[in-house]
């Protein structure tokens, strides 16, 4: 092992080495509201429909051109007229792509990240693995933007790309319109402010329409939470001549021919997955008042497909409702903004009401 460890010291960057690997926690057996999914299924007549369909995917050949993806998109899921889509293998990739593109190399000054924090971990990650440095603001105690710090910030570090996540993850808020605008103004043509809407479908509020009035403005979306987690497909939309960029940074085949069919399949019967959000966002509000009666848990407003709650020892919660099967998220670690803070995905009535006693029965 000496060999390997020397090799591996002289081999890979520092700075990967003393970082962790991202972990998803193994859900079998348990009522997993971990990760924002949408629990429902297809109805079964689609699934047969959609099965078919994926039967007769080219397997052999590499993926054809996009074009009827992203037109599919572009019709169904409201990118402006004359505006184009990329697509990424999940949001995760699309970062990747934006802090590729915007990485200095060679430079005196490395290009900077800024993000309000807490938030997606997959920002800061995107900026240390591009080489970029990530400048994190941030959140007040209600999770608003701290508009003084931002723009403070903004001024300070002039970043190339700003991560807005609207409705933010892990705090489900979203965030004031004119305080986006604001830092829309504030970047100039020095940097870009990219709007992950991650959310949108429960959100239902979206800079997308807006984006001809803004030439520094990404809205980046995912089907994820529409319920097509499985499937990785994320997509994002500029300015012509700025996606363009962006474009040239992209892995060719980047997204598979099977996530293609079905993604196209799927928009077809988009009030399906819209149908599906709708129940999810009165599930998330009956939910929020259920345990907002609780003694002792406070619940945060949301406008996404998750609750975060606070509770007087977040780690005991926490293993207690693993005791009964239920998985969460503990968000405690992550910032003292969370303290004692668990994330809840909020799922079918059957799998709410478990993890509702689940709850009841771990906080007394």
């Amino acid at each position: 092992m000496a060999f390997l460890d020397q090799l591996i010291s002289n081999t890979v960057r520092a700075d990967v080495r003393a970082t962790g690997s991202y972990h998803v926690p193994d859900a079998s057996g348990y009522i997993k509201l971990d990760a924002m999914e949408n629990p429902y299924l297809l109805p079964q007549p689609l699934r047969d429909e959609l099965g078919a369909r994926l039967a007769g995917a080219v397997l052999n050949r590499y993926p054809p051109a996009y074009d009827t993806l992203k037109a599919a998109i572009c019709r169904t899921l409201g990118v402006p007229a004359g505006y184009d889509v990329l697509l990424g293998n999940g949001s995760d990739e699309l970062i990747s792509i934006l802090a590729m593109a915007c990485a200095r190399q060679g430079e005196a000054r490395r290009a900077v990240m800024l993000a309000p924090v807490p938030g997606f971990v997959m920002v800061p990650r995107s900026a240390q693995f591009a080489g970029m440095e990530f400048v994190g603001v941030p959140l007040r105690s209600d999770f608003s933007l701290d508009m003084d710090a931002m723009l403070a910030a903004i001024a300070e570090h002039r970043p190339s790309l700003v991560f807005l996540a609207y409705p933010n993850n892990p705090t489900g808020n979203l965030f004031a319109t004119d305080d986006i605008e604001r830092i829309i103004a504030a970047l100039g043509d020095t940097g870009i402010a990219v709007l992950d809407e991650a959310y949108e479908p429960f959100a239902q509020q979206s800079f997308m329409p807006r984006l001809p009035e803004f030439d520094n403005l990404v809205v980046m979306r995912t089907v994820s939470k529409l319920g097509l987690a499985g499937i990785r497909l994320g997509y994002m939309s500029a300015a012509p001549a700025l996606l363009a960029q962006f474009e040239k940074v992209r892995p060719p085949y980047n997204v598979n021919i099977l996530t293609q069919v079905a993604a196209e399949f799927a928009l077809e019967h988009i009030a399906v997955l819209n149908a599906q959000a709708d129940l999810l966002n009165s599930a998330r509000d009956a939910l929020a008042a259920q345990l907002a009666a609780l003694p002792g848990v406070t619940v945060f407003a949301s406008k996404a497909n998750f609750l975060l709650i606070r509770v007087a020892d977040s780690d005991e919660v926490y293993a207690k409702l693993l005791a009964h099967r239920v998985l969460v998220k503990n968000m405690s670690k992550m910032h003292a903004v969370l303290a004692n803070c668990l994330r809840i995905s909020v799922s079918t009535p059957e799998e709410n009401a478990l993890f509702y006693d689940a709850l009841k029965a771990s906080i007394v």
